[in-house]
């Protein structure tokens, strides 16, 4: 310490100002609900929710592919349940918005091949107990949760906004009234300007490429070039001043300073984007985890989540670590907070709970200390993080795009089809979605760190 200040000593002063008060910028990024790896995840999550909604004991790990005119369906399944899962896929890829033949892979028309076959009696030996309350994890591994205080939901402003940018351009795709050349496939990117107090400033530049008709053509090959020219510029436009203004009114008016004329904007940047979707790329499920999560702050353990019933602690323990650093942010412990958890496969206690609040933490202990804390305070076998976060229900095809974190927790009514020797069968559940974002024991926090 001492040789930093001589160091500094000998520094203007205007100098030493620049070094102690120099902003950073961060970076997130999200895809849309009809990007390739996004359409995977959707297939896959549907397919679980299907064998839950029949059978809540069901065990499922469901990984899917899809390319041009192709669907592809792999895994393991342990259930009681008979789940369609072809029509399944078809009806998500038609919700999607993937219904023409020029998109190059239709709900209809598309192949559904299925490779699907009985879960690992190895596997399921570790996991099922006589007491449900005592299932071992499902598999070994660490899960991290973060949250940060610089949005209301709780999550990194750049990725909260790409996520929306992605959602409100899928509105208007459906709208078909402000813009009408919208296809299904999009990414999006933002970057924020930080303060050394960790504080948003400003947008720094945001980005976006989304899959378009080609609606400007030229027979003229000397023409082609001014031809996809106006098209671009025609799509940066619209962008710019139809999409953008309806993000920023969703958003409180802190954010909304966030806007100025000084943002960098990246429409299309390599110009046209005709060809997308599975044609344009491959897709995969689990493919897009840092999406899925935070957009790259706090940290990953690297398990996805999509095709996963909640016996994968992949899924369900970073569920639970999300719920603790949330409910510890809310309840004023910490600025931000990265909570991890890690899991011997079989085994019903966790091998290790671990804390990091970067220095921001409000109480007067160490992160060790408040580690031991939410030990205490949290359940975090498996089968009770299922019990309490309600997990055993066909809830997740709604987690599959736009992210499984930072979105509003609530309760709604779920219609799954069913066909038997019988014929087709209806039956209607009742879920609560996104049980991890609530609120609801920050009162109890308070309470064991002494903030009553």
């Amino acid at each position: 310490m001492l040789k930093q200040q001589n160091l500094l000593a000998n520094i203007p002063s205007k100098a030493v100002k620049l070094y102690k008060h120099m902003p950073y910028s961060f970076t997130s990024e999200s895809v849309s609900e009809g990007h390739p790896d996004k359409i995977a995840d959707q297939i896959s999550d549907s397919i679980l929710d299907n064998f839950l909604a029949h059978d809540p004991n069901s065990k499922v790990a469901c990984e899917t592919l899809v390319t041009t005119g192709q669907v592809v369906l792999a895994g393991e399944v342990k259930s009681q349940a008979y789940v369609d899962v072809q029509n399944i896929a078809r009806d998500v890829i038609a919700r999607i918005g993937y219904t023409k033949s020029e998109y190059m892979f239709e709900a209809n028309s598309c192949g559904v091949l299925t490779a699907i076959h009985e879960q690992s009696p190895d596997i399921n030996q570790g996991v099922d107990r006589g007491n449900p309350e005592e299932q071992g994890a499902g598999d070994q591994g660490m899960m991290f949760g973060f949250a940060t205080n610089e949005t209301d939901n709780y999550m990194p402003l750049a990725l909260d906004l790409s996520h929306r940018i992605l959602r409100v351009l899928a509105d208007i795709r459906r709208e078909n009234n402000d813009i009408k050349y919208l296809r299904p496939d999009a990414k999006s990117q933002v970057t924020i300007q930080y303060n050394d107090n960790h504080q948003p400033e400003k947008i720094m530049s945001i980005v976006i490429s989304t899959q378009h008709d080609e609606f400007v053509m030229s027979s003229d090959s000397n023409s082609k070039d001014a031809a996809e020219k106006e098209m671009c510029d025609k799509i940066k436009e619209d962008l710019v001043n139809i999409l953008i203004p309806r993000v920023k009114s969703q958003l409180p008016s802190h954010i909304q300073g966030l806007f100025t004329d000084d943002i960098v904007y990246h429409i299309n940047p390599t110009g046209k984007f005709v060809i997308g979707g599975p044609h344009g790329d491959a897709g995969l499920t689990g493919r897009k985890i840092i999406v899925d999560t935070y957009g790259g702050k706090g940290a990953h353990g690297g398990g996805a989540f999509s095709g996963k019933d909640p016996s994968k602690v992949d899924r369900s323990a970073a569920y639970a670590s999300r719920h603790i650093a949330k409910n510890l942010v809310a309840a004023g412990i910490a600025d931000q907070a990265l909570v991890q958890v890690s899991y011997a496969i079989g085994v019903v206690e966790p091998t290790g709970v671990f804390i990091d609040t970067y220095g921001s933490s409000k109480v007067k202990m160490t992160d060790g200390e408040i580690a031991k804390k939410v030990s205490e305070l949290f359940d975090l076998r498996p089968g009770m993080i299922e019990k309490n976060l309600k997990l055993r229900a066909p809830i997740y095809g709604e987690t599959a795009a736009y992210g499984h974190m930072g979105r509003k927790p609530q309760t709604v009514i779920k219609t799954f089809h069913n066909a038997s020797s019988n014929g087709l069968h209806s039956k209607e559940i009742q879920v609560e979605l996104f049980t991890w974002e609530k609120l609801d024991r920050v009162d109890d926090i308070k309470s064991a760190f002494g903030l009553n």
